[in-house]
Parts: C-alpha cells; structure tokens; sequence
C-alpha cells in the first residue's frame, strides 16, 4: 500500500462553495458598479464571492484559490474602494512572484481603476531600468505592483515610500516562497505601516504561509475554494510509458491529437531543454520555459506563445506559474509531479470559461504511487490508454499558424498596435486577417503574421514606414 504524504496546513473555515452572486450587491460606487457593467462582470466567481464582503469590511484575509480563479478583481476591488484618489502617494502595494503575473495585475487594475479619476499604477519590476520606474513614482502613483527584489532595490534608493500604504496585497504567495523571495518578502512588509489591511492569496497553504500570517496579519478571516478544476470540461488520459521513451512519446501525442496550442510540464530545466530539442527536430515549433531564461529571452518566448508563433511551450512549475493563458488546447503531463494539488493546478490550464480542454500524463511504474495521489486527491479514478493507439492523423508536421516579427522600438518611441495594423494593411499591401497579435512593449513591438507571408511582411515593413519613420524588424524565433 502506498504512503500518502502529509498535507500542509489549510486554512480552517469550510470551502467556498460557489459563485453567482451579482456584483451589484456589493458596497461600490455607483460609477464602480457601472463600469463593472460596461466590462461584463456581472455574477462574482466563487473566490470573489467568498472574500470580497469580508475584505470590503477591512478585515485581514487569507484566499486560497488557483490561477485562473477570478483572484485578481476580488482584491484589486478592495484596494480601489480604499484608494483617496487627490492624494498622490503609493496607498496599495501588491507583491507578485513574476513580471508576467505584475503585468497582468497592472492591466487588470487599470480597467476596473477607469471608473475613478486618474488612478495611477506604477509597475515595479526587474528586466527593466529602474531610471524609468523612478520617475513614475516621483510623479506620483495611487498603486504600486512588483516582485519582492525590485519594490526592495526602490526602498533601498528611497525612490519608493510606503508609509501611506493601507492596503498590502501578496498575490501567489506560496509562489513567491518557493522562487526564494521569503527575505526579500519579510523586508518589505516591514516597511509597510501596522495599522494596513493584509490580503493574502495562494494557491496551496504550506507552513512557511501560516508562519508569514501569525507575523504579518491581524485576526486574519479564511477562505477556500476548493482546487479541484471543473473536470467535466477536460478529458483527460494516461499513458504508461519507459523512462527512456518518455519524450518520444510526447511528439506521438501531439501527432495523434494534433492540439493548435500545447503546454508541456516538465519537472526540470534539463528535462526541459531535451524535449524542445527532440521537438523542433521534428518540425514542431516548440519552445522552452524555464528559470535560465533572462527577461528578454522570456518575454520573446511568452510573446510567441501567446500569439500562436509557438504550438508547444515546454514549462516548469515554477516558470509558468502566473501566466495567465487563454484558449488552451492541451496539457502535456511529461512528468507526474509528486504534488497531487499542482497536478490540478496544471490541467486547470485547459478548459476554461466552459471549454472543452485536453490533459494527458505519461507515467513511468516509478510514478504509479503519484497516480494513487491524484487519484485520492480527485475523487475518481485514472483513465488509461496504450501508447500503441497513438498514430499520426496525418503526414503534415503540425505547425504554428503564425510567426512573430519584431519592430524594434515600443512605447517610448510612442508606437501604438493602430500604427503597426495601419503599416501592414495599408502601404505593405496585407489584409487584417492576415495579421495577428500585436503587443507593444517598452522598447520593442511585437507583432505575429501569417506564417506564408512572413518573409514578405518583414522585407515590406523594413522597406516602408510606421509613423512617417523608418523602423528596424527582424524575424523572431521559429520564423
């Protein structure tokens, strides 16, 4: 029989059961309500409904809910409703494990943040000069949002101040302590007034969380919503497999099912890297994810995923946790990971906002007592198929629709999405639907084509204008 391994403390009221609450029953501004209207929030998501009365109360809060979870309205919420919008001073701190998952807060809090008045969000992150995001601050800032090492290297150089802060958001908590921030957590808590409401989300509850409560929070309330992903949108299959063809196995599932968008989850770095190899050798466009990629490597990588440059990104735990994903065919298991919670955390990836998603795992016989673990930890049991079934449903390799070309120069050059869509539609001679994704960033812009026009497209935009000057583009990546 197998020994399961002890379970981390969890927060002790009972979970969250669900949503469908309207946000119109919540204590907002009428202009807060109207514009929750305008952008579609109508029914609040279970982690919503669950912590939103009790953090518009003020109380300290301790959530437990996954990415993906509503999480980042339900306290972006609670910061604006406190916010004095004439005092120009950083009143809300929000800490987040990545720059991916600080932007997205940042974006997300700038939408709900259009029915107040000039409500600043100041992004503090590394990868970026620190010149520039001290300048934000000196102009003054309602919202701060960064990882633990830059909001620090501010306080350091006293371009930062938090002592009008009133609300402390640790957004992923448990992420943040298992990508090694705990110090650089501790130090800027310290420095955040007593007298602040705490609100802190995590995705599992270990005790190195319990212990940051009892030393940073007041009589803080609990909330669970239960982790197990809405399985009735995901179909999901084992694969018994060798150790020694477990990356093989990996291009036979995606020849036989063929997904437009696959996230492959590998334990380690080194894992990491053999697999996208094995991969791009043959003819997948598969790219790596993982903590040795500088920022710029990183964004590149984010950036050719998300508009569909890249069909398979092959991931740690740690590197993809954060991002927020959309429209995700599949989920790849390459290695079964002891953590039954972080398996559902995985395949939670697919399958959202009630569509049909795709999760496979590969195991070894090594890896049947973590199946045991899953098993116990969902309810039901493993559905299993034979390798020998997978055959390709097709000769054509399978291919990204899109490949990723970038303009170098971004926000500072005062470069819009509209400019660029206005340079290739018009003067280069494409059509819209010839055009992708355009993401434009501080330095450089980013922008996914067609795959059978992206020779053209670079050699055009080279030649021509954007904003009446000439730009430098090269191709990106699997090209």
């Amino acid at each position: 029989m197998t020994k399961t391994a002890p379970k981390a403390p969890t927060p002790s009221s009972p979970p969250a059961d669900s949503g469908g609450a309207p946000f119109s029953a919540l204590p907002l501004t009428p202009a807060m309500q109207a514009n929750l209207q305008q952008l579609g929030y109508l029914e609040m998501t279970p982690i919503q409904a669950a912590s939103l009365p009790l953090a518009l109360q003020g109380r300290d809060l301790i959530a437990q809910a996954k990415t993906g979870s509503g999480k980042t309205a339900a306290f972006a919420l609670t910061l604006l409703a406190r916010l004095e919008a004439r005092r120009f001073a950083v009143q809300a701190l929000v800490l987040c494990p990545t720059r991916e998952l600080a932007d997205q807060v940042t974006a997300e809090l700038r939408r709900l943040a259009r029915a107040e008045d000039n409500i600043k969000v100041v992004t503090l992150c590394g990868g970026v000069p620190l010149r520039g995001q001290a300048a934000s601050l000196e102009h003054g800032a309602h919202i701060a949002v960064g990882t633990p090492g830059r909001v620090l290297d501010h306080l350091f150089r006293e371009t930062l101040n938090l002592d009008a802060v009133n609300t402390l958001v640790l957004d992923e908590a448990d992420r943040m302590l298992d990508m090694g921030f705990h110090d650089d957590m501790v130090k800027v808590m310290r420095q955040c007034p007593k007298e602040r409401q705490t609100l802190l989300f995590s995705a599992t509850y270990p005790e190195d969380i319990a212990r940051l409560a009892r030393q940073f929070m007041r009589d803080p309330q609990t909330v669970k919503v239960d982790a197990r992903h809405a399985s009735r949108h995901i179909r999901e299959l084992f694969f018994e497999v060798a150790p020694a063809e477990r990356l093989p196995t990996v291009a036979k599932l995606l020849n036989h099912f063929r997904p437009e968008s696959t996230l492959a989850f590998c334990n380690t770095r080194n894992q990491c890297r053999d697999l996208v190899k094995l991969l791009q050798g043959q003819g997948f466009d598969a790219l790596a994810l993982h903590g040795e990629l500088d920022q710029r490597e990183r964004d590149q990588v984010l950036v050719q995923f998300a508009n569909r440059s890249c069909s398979v990104l092959v991931a740690t735990d740690v590197a993809a946790r954060g991002l927020d994903i959309t429209q995700l065919a599949a989920v790849i298991n390459v290695d079964i990971t002891p953590d039954a919670e972080v398996h559902v955390h995985r395949i939670g990836r697919t399958g959202r906002a009630g569509e049909s998603g795709l999760a496979l795992g590969l195991a070894t016989m090594e890896d049947m007592g973590r199946i045991g673990r899953i098993e116990q930890f969902v309810g039901h049991a493993a559905q299993w198929q034979d390798v020998d079934r997978l055959t390709p449903t097709t000769t054509a390799p399978l291919r990204a629709p899109m490949t990723t070309l970038q303009i170098v120069g971004g926000r500072k050059e005062k470069i819009r999405a509209g400019d660029v869509l206005g340079a290739l539609t018009g003067e280069a001679g494409f059509t819209r639907e010839q055009v992708g994704k355009i993401q434009v960033m501080e330095y450089a812009t980013y922008v996914a084509v067609a795959r059978d026009i992206g020779a053209q497209a670079l050699q055009r935009l080279n030649a021509g204008r954007i904003k009446g000057k000439k730009v430098t583009v090269r191709a990106v990546g699997q090209g």
